[in-house]
C-alpha cells in the first residue's frame, strides 16, 4: 500500500497508551495496515479544518456509552472509524486518539485519504463516499499480519482455529452490528483452545460483508499451518483474527450458534439417512417444492421472487404472530397503516406494518422499492427484516423496539423519564440518520413524516428512524399528511404543504420541531392558551429574542443536568432548521457538525421568524400538481401581531 512505511514515533504512541495496563484493558494500537492517499487536495488548509471537525465528530460519539463505530460527513471529507466491541470506551477512545496521530502524516502532506488498522480499531477517510464499500481501489487492498509464534501443540491447534474461523465467517454477517468474538475449547484430549474475533464495517450490507470476510479468510489461513496467531483483512471493510491466548475476556464472547444454520441431528447419521431415503426424499422434495410453487403463485402473485436481504413471510404466519392483528397487539397507528406487535413461531418478536393503501406503480415496482429501504443500514435506522404480500395486501416487518416510541416518553404516558444527557444523545443520533438517508445513501431519501412518533428507541435509549422510504408506496393522490394534524400546527415545512416543494429540507424543517418538543416536552401542535395563545414554535421564537433560552426546558427536568449555554446552542439549532429553506437552512451533514462541536462559532444564527402551518383543513393536490391552491384552505402565521 502507498505510505506503508512504519513512524519512529509510532512507538511514543504505543508507549504511551498501553504501558502497565492490566489484562483486556489495552487499547491494542499494533499496527496491521496503513497507508495514505497518492492524490493531494488543492486547499491544505480548509480540508485539515474539515477533517479536523470530523475527528471530533468521531470521537465524541466513540466516547459514547457502547458507541463502537461512527461516521462523520463534512463538505469534502468522508471519515469513519470502528473499534472492536470487547475493547471498553476509554480504550476504543485511547485507540482512535493514537490512530487520528499516526494519520497526521497523510493529512500534513495534504494527501486527500488514509487508512491505519489496529489490532483494537481502525480509522478511514478520504475525500469521497465509501461508507459502504470494503476497499479503497487507490491505496487499499487485503493485508495479511501472521505472527512469528507457534502453539504448543501446532496441529490440534490448527484444525480448532480453522474450525472456529470458519463458523465466524458463516456467522458473523447474520448478526446485526456484524460482529461476533468467540473462543473455542477443544475437548480431546491434549485439545486447543482458539479465541477469534471478526467484524465488518456496519454500513455495509450482508452479502458484501460475507465478500468480504471470505476474502480475509482466504489470507488467514495461510497463517494457520506455522503460527498461534494471525490477523487478515480488506482495508477497513472487514477484520479477521485467531490467537491461541486470550485478546478479549471471556464475558465479552458472542453466541454464534443461533447464526450457523445447524440442525438438531447429529453429522454421522446425516449420511446414512441420506442413504436410506435415497428416491424416496427426492421424489418427496420435489413434490414439497411444487406444493410450495403453487401456494407462492397464489399468495405472492405480484411477487416474483425473494428480494435481496429480506425475508419473504407467510401471509398466515404474520396473522398468526400478531393475534389476527387484534386491537391488544396494535403497538402504533400513522398514516401509513398500523403497527403490530408479533411473536414468531421462532420465539422471536417484530413489528408487522400493514400498509393501508398501496399505489399501482409500487406494485409494479414493488421489488425495488423494498430493496431500497432493506438495502439502507445505519445505526440510526430502524431495520427491515421482510415482506409479505399480495394482490390486497402488503405487510412490512421490522426489528422490534421494546421502548416503543420518542413521543411517549416526551408528552406521553412515560414522560420526565429521559434526562438531559439521553435527550441530547436522541437528537444527535436522530440527525446522523437522516445525514445517512439525504447525503450518504445510494440514493437520497425524503423521509416526508419526521415527528417525535416516528422515532423508536432500543434498549439503551438510542434513536431509530421508522417509516423512511414509505411515502413512496402510496397512491398518487395522496400525501404523507393525515386528519391528525388538521387545524394545528404539526410538523410540516410551509414550502412543501403550501406550494408543494419537495427536499430534504422538508426534513430538516421537521427535525428542528422535534429538537423543540425534546427540550421543552410539549407537543408542537398543542395550543397553549396561559399565558398566553401560541404554538411552540412561536413560543421558542420569543424566548429567543428575549434571551430567555431556559424558559423552554422541560420542567421534568433536574436543573444541575443542563447549562444555559447547551440549551441555547439546542434552541438555536432548531431554529436555523425552521428558517427558510433556500439560503438559511442547513443541510443535515452541517446540522451534525453545529450538534458534535462545542464551538459555539460555528453555530448558524437564525436570521427571521419562522413560518408555520396553523390550518390545513384540505388536501392539497398531488405533488406534481401544486401550483395552484384550488380547493386548499391554508392558513399560517409569522407570528406577527397576534
Amino acid at each position: 500500500m502507498a505510505g506503508s512505511g512504519r513512524w519512529w514515533w509510532l512507538a511514543v504512541v504505543m508507549l504511551v497508551v498501553s504501558v502497565s495496563e492490566p489484562a483486556f484493558s489495552d487499547p491494542q494500537t499494533e499496527i496491521v495496515d496503513q497507508g495514505c492517499g497518492l492524490y493531494h487536495v488543492s486547499d491544505v488548509p480548509n480540508y485539515n479544518r474539515e477533517l479536523n471537525l470530523s475527528f471530533a465528530d468521531l470521537r465524541n460519539q466513540l466516547s459514547s456509552a457502547n458507541k463502537h463505530f461512527a461516521t462523520s460527513t463534512q463538505k469534502t471529507v468522508y471519515a469513519m472509524a470502528q473499534c472492536r466491541k470487547y475493547l471498553s470506551t476509554a480504550d476504543c477512545v485511547a485507540c482512535f486518539d493514537a490512530a487520528v496521530l499516526v494519520t497526521r502524516n497523510c493529512s500534513n502532506a495534504g494527501v486527500n485519504s488514509a487508512i491505519l488498522v489496529f489490532d483494537g480499531c481502525f480509522l478511514r477517510y478520504n475525500n469521497g463516499y465509501f461508507y459502504d464499500q470494503s476497499i479503497d481501489e487507490i491505496i487499499g487492498g487485503t493485508y495479511r499480519v501472521c505472527g512469528n509464534r507457534t502453539a504448543s501443540k501446532q496441529n490440534i491447534f490448527n484444525a480448532t482455529a480453522a474450525q472456529q474461523l470458519n463458523e465466524l465467517l458463516l456467522a458473523t454477517p447474520r448478526i446485526h452490528g456484524f460482529y461476533a468474538a468467540a473462543k473455542l475449547q477443544e475437548e480431546s484430549p491434549g485439545g486447543a483452545t482458539t479465541y477469534a474475533v471478526a467484524q465488518c464495517a456496519e454500513t455495509m450490507s450482508e452479502s458484501n460483508c460475507k465478500d468480504c470476510l471470505s476474502v480475509a479468510y482466504n489470507n488467514i489461513k495461510d497463517c494457520l499451518p506455522n503460527s498461534a496467531d494471525g490477523r487478515a483483512g480488506v482495508d477497513a471493510g472487514c477484520f479477521l483474527r485467531y490467537s491461541d491466548t486470550p485478546f478479549f475476556a471471556d464475558n465479552q464472547t458472542t453466541d454464534i450458534t443461533p447464526f450457523l444454520g445447524r440442525g438438531n441431528s447429529s453429522g454421522k447419521k446425516k449420511p446414512i439417512l441420506a442413504g436410506v431415503v435415497g428416491t424416496v426424499g427426492i421424489i418427496l422434495v420435489l413434490a414439497a417444492l411444487f406444493l410450495w410453487y403453487l401456494q407462492s403463485r397464489k399468495q405472492n402473485a405480484w411477487i416474483r421472487g425473494n428480494i435481496l436481504g429480506t425475508k419473504s413471510y407467510i401471509y398466515k404466519d404474520l396473522k398468526a404472530a400478531t393475534n389476527d392483528f387484534s386491537e391488544e397487539n396494535i403497538l402504533g397507528k400513522g398514516g401509513f397503516g398500523d403497527v403490530y406487535k408479533g411473536t414468531l413461531q421462532s420465539g422471536d418478536v417484530v413489528a408487522v406494518k400493514k400498509l393501508i393503501a398501496i399505489s399501482s406503480r409500487a406494485k409494479a415496482n414493488f421489488e425495488t422499492e423494498i430493496s431500497l429501504i432493506a438495502n439502507a443500514n445505519h445505526p440510526n435506522l430502524i431495520r427491515l427484516l421482510g415482506y409479505s404480500g399480495n394482490g390486497k395486501v402488503l405487510i412490512l416487518v421490522y426489528e422490534y423496539m421494546a421502548n416503543a416510541s420518542l413521543d411517549k416518553y416526551i408528552y406521553g404516558e412515560k414522560r420526565g423519564m429521559l434526562n438531559w444527557k439521553q435527550r441530547v444523545d436522541i437528537i444527535l443520533g436522530m440527525a446522523r440518520g437522516l445525514e445517512y438517508l439525504h447525503e450518504q445513501f445510494d440514493v437520497c431519501i425524503i423521509h416526508r413524516d419526521i415527528k417525535s412518533s416516528n422515532i423508536l428507541l432500543d434498549d439503551e435509549f438510542q434513536p431509530k428512524i421508522a417509516d423512511f422510504g414509505l411515502a413512496r408506496l402510496l397512491p398518487e393522490n395522496k400525501t404523507h399528511l393525515t386528519t391528525k394534524f388538521a387545524g394545528t400546527l404539526g410538523y410540516t415545512a410551509p414550502e412543501y404543504a403550501i406550494h408543494g416543494h419537495l427536499s430534504e429540507k422538508v426534513d430538516i424543517y421537521s427535525f428542528g420541531i422535534v429538537i423543540l418538543e425534546i427540550i421543552s416536552g410539549r407537543r408542537s401542535s398543542d395550543l397553549k392558551v396561559e399565558p398566553v395563545t401560541e404554538y411552540l414554535l412561536e413560543q421558542a421564537w420569543k424566548l429567543y429574542e428575549n434571551d430567555e433560552h431556559l424558559g423552554l426546558v422541560d420542567n421534568n427536568l433536574d436543573p444541575n443536568e443542563y447549562e444555559a449555554e447547551e440549551v441555547k446552542r439546542m434552541l438555536e439549532i432548531a431554529l436555523v432548521c425552521t428558517q427558510s429553506p433556500s439560503k438559511i437552512r442547513p443541510s443535515m451533514s452541517e446540522v451534525v457538525v453545529m450538534l458534535s462541536s462545542t464551538d459555539a462559532s460555528i453555530i448558524q444564527k437564525p436570521q427571521n421568524r419562522p413560518t408555520t402551518i396553523t390550518d390545513f383543513n384540505k388536501r392539497m393536490p398531488t405533488a406534481t400538481n401544486t401550483s395552484t391552491l384550488t380547493n386548499a384552505t391554508i392558513s399560517f402565521s409569522r407570528f406577527s401581531g397576534r
